[in-house]
């Protein structure tokens, strides 16, 4: 027997108290009463099946507290009964007339046969509606067209079936739909539905028209319908009504269908509201590239100062011609090549080497369109760039670059770009990059390019492509070198030789075996090499200190193995410097050696850490191998440890390589530091990350369909090696570290159950639980907050990325009353700074900013830099953490959920980026969405649910099924435009991530 979900039961106990209401019995209160009515006259109505049984009804509409019960006796609260307007009720004192000789008079109907009496009942309404929006999805057109001279229209404009009813700063209005009869014909007005529950809109009549009482409409006979909108909140509100009516009472039905979308809406989401309609950037006409000479320009002086010298060239990798051949049969699916089969095929150590260079180079040419986007002229800024000498040094130009401080694109000191002059043609002019401001670059031209003030260029950014030649050598060296142990590790022949595990003298007394044991386990068998030749992996889910582990783990072996040399590497730079700063709190400064790359920005390096570094005055200096092989620990980048390979350091000099953030890097960018340098069979190598988390960016779909997205760290805890026996992971390969101490409990309940097996142990301090009697909480104790917002996704201009300015204004209203509290009352103090917003989208990301800038100039807020407060995707967000992280979804329309799927995009069916997001609070949540879009996904299901089962669920009660109402909601008259090809990825379209820089 089929389950009924709760959900559906709750929808047809509603069905039945209309269905009261209609017979005027609504009144009736006994259990046993009610029961008979059910069974007899209403449960059987349905000729496709019958309904659940009274007692299972009953129960749905008492937990989900539709109903009050006292014994027998039963109420429906005041709240249910409010639904259920007089306009479903027919009045049962006025009586239809007789119809002389069979025709219809006007004002009069037939006498409705018992037959004809049930098409007035709630399954008559609930089946017209699934059959229009059925239709509506395939033929929308015959629906919203007037017809048989019957026109329906508003004092408000409608387009395409569709009132569009702006509410501005207030929180109801009253509209108007005229039915007329423009015809030469009297036609019944018969019907008037809407096609789902209405909560913020009351219908009426003044003569009350139903099946029972239809209307008459004499040819130039007008009839008004009073729409009553009215609405607590900002937010969009969509009502889909379907008008029915009859040439004369004998004949067939046919209907009109309008849209009302109503939007309330406050001075700032006016601010916010999309500056263009939106058009997508069609793919540009393919012109061929004609003969041009670029003339090099001035590198930056001093950059480097080089004493090691290059032992392993690093080759250029050009992109081979047959790569084109390639993305045309993969994009085709009946086309087969050679190199397609190898890449459709599992990664093994035999396709090892070629599987991964043909996917960087797929990533290469996505990449070189994706930069195009910033060259000027372009679509979005501007037609022609205009450069300025530089006020100290004369030989340099200054050129904006908007969005050059978030890397996007990736301009660093000692990058290239062409300019020439607009209009020219034939000669292109090499810029050196000296220096990157906040937005703006300092270029090194010849002294040939022709210049004078406003002169117009054209610009073309360019892919460094350093980090992709890193990549393909290291994924040849991993061969070369024989690293098949370490990437495709083989379960031990005997399993019963253990390593000794040594006792710990430990330098951060917090991973004793008694406070920790989970960290202080890994430490031991990290020391002890137990993995050996396999990698040792340390899980950790957020907040629970695998960098703090690792570098326990390098203290002590710096400390107990006198002949070792240690790599320690993470993706980024600002994850490597923590590496480092950790490290030498208790390790000597003359043993530690940070690596910077040539690009860096020198005032962006640690003023802790410049003594252990590269960095000599303004420049970085590279010595000689020989001094490098002295320094017990060294700490790079991963791509900087190519530096490594290239100045002929001995393969085997490093006994221990440690990558932290392992998972955020790609497989072969996690081989530079390992290939070359690492002994397969005596050194160790330690991955620590969270493969639950988001992996690499990649941009080609061909890329990320294949495999490249994958991480060596995932890869490898995907292997039975590393997963669990029996519920157990197997210690001498992999420690999953249980102790969180960044979150509250219930901000951590749902991804520790959903993505940890619920092991993870909450042992965060006191600080966690200043949220815990915030005013604005839905419930004391409880600071997880679930906004129900009615908003609409839209785009604007040729920018494909979605936003949501309902949610924008809702994060502001919370913004502002945090920043209000501010101790008073006994509320906790917080700053900007102490609070996150991450969002999926770009677009969003951007309005966020500019409301937060408008909120800043507001009087109480004046004197707070608003600028601290973080805005990002939720990349930008990995790794991190803050008192209070608010979380705007955006996504309010199913259309695009299936491409943000398949690109890892958005929030919906993707389960990293719902995992990230909720994982970055420490004290207070809170996430704003739509939650019947939501819902489809099951990660969001979940976290809904918990939060109404908790209390802190702030929203109306959904009295509708909720794959019901997405399925209205792609019906409804939301604007969303085909899909025009263009050249750029789906993800730099939609989210236009940061380019790396880490080298």
């Amino acid at each position: 027997m089929v389950k009924i979900r709760a959900s559906v039961r709750i929808q047809i106990g509603l069905d039945f108290f209309e269905f009261l209401k209609e017979d005027d019995r609504a009144s009736i209160t006994n259990r046993l009463e009610l029961r008979d009515i059910y069974n007899t006259e209403f449960r059987n109505r349905n000729e496709e099946g019958r309904d659940p049984n009274f007692g299972s009804v009953l129960h749905a509409l008492k937990t989900s507290k539709r109903i009050t019960r006292r014994g027998d006796e039963i109420r429906f609260n005041p709240r249910v009964t409010a639904l259920y307007l007089d306009q479903w009720k027919s009045p049962r004192d006025r009586r239809p007339e007789p119809v002389q000789n069979g025709a219809a008079s006007p004002g009069t109907v037939q006498t409705l046969t018992s037959g004809d009496r049930a098409e007035t009942g709630v399954r008559a309404r609930r089946q017209l509606a699934s059959l229009l929006m059925t239709k509506l999805k395939t033929d929308r057109a015959p629906f919203i067209s007037d017809k048989h001279g019957i026109c329906i229209n508003s004092e408000h404009p409608i387009e395409n079936g569709t009132l569009y009813l702006r509410v501005d700063g207030t929180y109801e209005s009253v509209i108007s739909l005229n039915v007329e009869n423009t015809g030469t014909e009297p036609v019944y007005f018969t019907y008037y539905t809407p096609l789902h529950w209405l909560r913020n809109f009351i219908l009426r009549d003044e003569q009350n028209v139903t099946k029972t009482n239809p209307l008459c409409l004499q040819p130039g006979a007008r009839y008004e319908i009073q729409v009553h909108f009215q609405c607590s909140l900002v937010g969009f509100y969509p009502a889909t009504l379907a008008f029915e009516f009859k040439p004369d009472l004998q004949a067939a039905a046919f209907h009109i269908v309008r849209f009302i979308e109503a939007q309330c809406i406050t001075e700032l989401g006016l601010e916010l509201a999309p500056v263009a309609p939106y058009k997508p950037r069609s793919l540009p006409a393919w012109t061929p590239e004609e003969n041009f000479t670029i003339e090099d320009g001035q590198r930056p002086e001093g950059q480097t100062m080089m004493e090691f010298q290059i032992v392993n060239k690093l080759n250029w990798y050009p992109i081979p011609q047959y790569m084109n051949q390639l993305i045309e049969s993969l994009k085709r699916s009946t086309y087969f090549c050679d190199r397609r089969t190898m890449l459709e095929n599992s990664l093994s150590w035999k396709n090892y080497s070629e599987k991964f260079q043909l996917l960087l180079y797929l990533e290469e040419l996505q990449m070189e369109v994706d930069i195009k986007r910033y060259n000027i002229p372009n679509s979005e800024n501007k037609e022609h760039a205009v450069m300025t000498r530089d006020q100290q040094n004369k030989k340099l130009l200054v050129l904006e670059v908007p969005g050059v401080s978030e890397n996007r694109p990736s301009v660093l000191r000692g990058d290239s770009l062409l300019a020439y002059p607009a209009g020219e043609k034939g000669v292109k002019y090499r810029g050196y990059v000296h220096s990157v401001q906040l937005d703006s670059v300092k270029l090194g031209f010849s002294s040939k390019l022709p210049f004078i003030n406003n002169m117009k260029f054209n610009i073309e950014f360019t892919v460094n492509r350093l980090t992709l030649r890193l990549q393909h050598r290291a994924v040849e060296l991993a061969c070369r070198f024989s690293l098949r142990e370490v990437l495709f590790p083989a379960a031990p022949a005997d399993s019963s030789l253990q390593a000794k595990l040594p006792p710990l003298r430990l330098f951060d007394v917090k991973l004793s075996e008694q406070d920790n044991p989970e960290q202080y386990q890994a430490v031991q068998h990290i020391v002890a090499g137990s993995s050996k030749p396999a990698p040792y992996l340390v899980f950790g889910p957020p907040g629970t200190g695998k960098t703090v582990t690792l570098v326990e783990a390098i203290k002590q072996i710096d400390k107990n193995q006198t002949s070792c040399h240690i790599l320690a590497c993470a993706p980024s730079n600002s994850a490597t410097d923590l590496l480092c700063l950790k490290i030498l709190d208790h390790v000597d400064k003359r043993k530690v050696f940070r690596m910077y790359a040539s690009s860096r920005d020198p005032k962006s390096v640690p003023e802790k850490l410049k003594e252990s570094s590269n960095l000599v005055g303004d420049c970085f200096s590279f010595p000689a191998k020989e001094k490098l092989m002295e320094y017990r620990i060294m700490v790079t980048t991963l791509f900087t440890a190519g530096r490594l390979v290239t100045g002929g350091i001995p393969n085997g000099h490093f006994t221990h390589v440690f990558v932290d953030e392992a998972g955020h890097a790609v497989e072969p960018e996690c081989l530079v530091p390992l290939a070359g340098l690492l002994d397969a069979e005596s050194g160790q190598v330690t991955l620590a990350g969270d493969p639950k988390q988001l992996g690499p960016i990649l941009r080609s779909p061909f890329a990320i369909k294949y495999g490249m997205g994958v991480s060596l760290l995932e890869r490898l805890m995907n292997d039975p090696l590393y997963g669990k026996d029996e519920g157990v992971y197997n210690n001498r390969f992999v420690t999953k570290l249980l102790r969180n101490y960044r979150s509250h409990p219930a901000i951590l309940k749902v991804p520790n159950e959903r993505f940890y097996d619920g092991e993870l142990k909450c042992c965060a301090d006191e600080a966690r639980n200043m949220y815990c009697n915030w005013d604005d909480l839905k419930k004391q104790g409880f600071p997880v907050i679930f906004k129900d917002v009615n908003g609409i996704d839209q785009r604007e201009s040729t920018s494909p990325s979605f936003f949501n300015v309902t949610e924008v204004e809702v994060l502001m209203q919370y913004v502002r009353k945090l920043l209000q509290g501010q101790g008073k009352k006994g509320q906790p103090k917080i700053s900007p700074a102490e609070i996150g917003i991450i969002a999926p989208y770009r677009k969003q990301v951007q309005k966020i900013r500019k409301a937060l800038e408008k909120v800043g100039r507001e009087t109480p807020f004046k004197f707070m830099d608003m600028n601290t407060l973080k805005v990002g995707s939720v990349e930008e967000f990995q790794g991190q953490e803050r008192r209070v992280i608010m979380v705007s979804t955006v996504r309010s329309s199913p259309d695009y959920m299936e491409i943000d799927k398949k690109f890892n995009l958005g929030f919906v069916k993707n389960e990293k980026r719902f995992n990230v997001a909720v994982t970055r609070a420490k004290a207070l949540l809170i996430v704003v969405g739509n939650p019947r879009v939501l819902y489809t996904d099951p990660a969001w299901a979940q976290f809904i649910k918990y939060c109404r089962e908790q209390g802190g669920y702030d929203g109306e009660e959904h009295l509708e099924e909720y794959d019901d109402v997405v399925e209205r909601l792609a019906n409804i008259s939301i604007s969303m435009e085909l899909r025009v090809e263009t050249a750029e990825s789906t993800v730099q379209q939609l989210l236009e991530p940061e380019w790396r820089n880490d080298l």
